[in-house]
């Protein structure tokens, strides 16, 4: 089972503060990891843990909800909860994921949260960056992150995450998803899945022998069998 979604509640009403944790408390999949009842507090929480659902007041006293997406534009998913109406536009050009009126029922929460793990789980979006190369775009630890397609080395699998290996970084990034739903968005002749817990990047492949492949930075992945067959037409054997 995924890990639950950890959520924050940003709000300077103690009542609405109630009423979100009794929604979230009916969803396995939902823990309430925090709470803010001003902008500095939630710009100080953010800054130090990692969210991936945040419930966002517009109306607060010093920092406006508006003002803190402004702010915070690499911000864990964003439902806007609010008692105004008239803050809907700014809240979508910041990329909030939707806007709720308080009252919030149960049915429209749900709605809601059903949207963020759908923006969670897919967050892997094929874009064109300035340079119109194509790009990937996905979500890590709360931020929004684009890797161009040609520095991914390879992605590997595990269970509902996957590890996604950069040429240009030491590290992996953890995204959310399975390497299928990913396949579909980087949709190109470049990326071909060798085992089913690897895809990779073919341009990045120095050797190939019928057990696995060697990939320029020295990594070694392991090939499947009724992938072999995807490796044939390679120029390098």
């Amino acid at each position: 089972m995924a890990p639950p979604y950890r959520c924050l509640i940003i709000d300077d009403e103690s009542p609405a503060h109630k009423a979100l944790i009794s929604h979230i408390s009916k969803f396995d999949e939902l823990e309430h990891s925090g709470s803010a009842f001003n902008g500095m507090e939630a710009i100080k929480l953010l800054n130090e843990n990692q969210y991936d659902i945040i419930f966002l007041d517009i109306n607060m006293p010093v920092i406006s909800g508006v003002e803190l997406m402004e702010l915070q534009p690499n911000r864990p998913l964003t439902i806007v909860t609010t008692a105004y109406s008239d803050f809907a536009l700014s809240a979508y050009q910041n990329d909030a994921i939707d806007y709720l009126m308080k009252p919030i029922s149960l049915d429209k929460f749900t709605k809601a949260i059903e949207k963020a793990k759908t923006y969670h789980s897919g967050n892997t979006i094929k874009k064109e960056n300035n340079s119109n190369e194509k790009a990937l775009s996905y979500r890590s630890n709360g931020q929004t992150i684009e890797t161009p397609l040609s520095d991914i080395l390879y992605i590997e699998s595990l269970g509902n995450y996957m590890k996604l290996y950069n040429s240009k970084l030491k590290s992996p990034a953890i995204i959310y998803g399975s390497l299928a739903s990913i396949s579909a968005e980087i949709d190109c002749s470049h990326f071909i899945q060798v085992h089913r817990s690897f895809i990779v990047n073919t341009n990045k492949i120095t050797t190939v022998t019928f057990k696995n492949l060697t990939l320029s930075n020295g990594d070694i992945i392991p090939v499947g069998r009724k992938y072999q067959i995807l490796l044939d037409n390679l120029p390098m054997r």
